[in-house]
């Protein structure tokens, strides 16, 4: 049974499985739909697509970012994180992006695992609706964890979650901090704030 966090909660992940090796985090959001009016009728009726963009940070012990996963760079350095590429439009059901991640491969100097969220084309959080991030087990597709962004704002960016490692677990921590930016490296301080 998947846990649902609320802002500031965290899990052992150990305690929801002894075998986790390889995970996946899913970003999902819509449109938000907006109320109507002239120019709405006059230029046409569905809401613009909003373009998010899941990004995972990498930091070592002493809190520096040692790499970057994102639309631009869909695979780390060692292979062990990957990204399924930028969804422009958060249309459909289910995760718009997913950014995987082999644990049991990741080099040991890594410690933490920090996942964003921005809108590249600088729309806020008061034009997303339904927006969620989940951890996936991704050796049997169970879902682990969820966290639900409600935060409406007028930021363009989230820091979603981070994946800590400890001696022997992994820990997941919703965070939620609204952040402003429309790429994955003008949150590095936000996301290096949320260690």
């Amino acid at each position: 049974m998947s846990i649902s966090l609320a802002k500031g909660q965290s899990v052992d992940l150990r305690k929801q499985t002894n075998s986790l090796t390889r995970v996946k985090m899913g970003l999902g959001w819509d449109a938000a739909k907006s109320g109507g009016g002239f120019l709405k009728s006059l230029f046409g009726g569905a809401p613009e697509g909003i373009d998010l963009d899941a990004s995972c940070i990498v930091f070592d012990a002493g809190k520096q970012p040692v790499d970057l996963v994102w639309f631009r760079n869909l695979r780390s350095k060692d292979g062990a994180i990957q990204h399924s590429g930028d969804n422009l439009t958060g249309e459909g059901e289910g995760d718009d992006e997913t950014i995987s991640v082999d644990l049991a491969s990741l080099p040991a100097e890594v410690v933490s695992l920090v996942f964003t969220v921005n809108s590249f084309r600088g729309q806020t959080f008061n034009e997303v609706e339904n927006a969620f991030c989940r951890l996936v087990d991704a050796a049997n597709g169970k879902e682990l964890v969820r966290f639900n962004l409600a935060e409406k704002g007028a930021h363009s960016g989230v820091v979603m979650a981070v994946l800590s490692r400890s001696a022997d677990s992994w820990t997941m921590k919703a965070v939620g901090t609204p952040a402003n930016g429309q790429t994955a490296q003008q949150l590095l301080p936000f996301a290096a704030a949320a260690l």
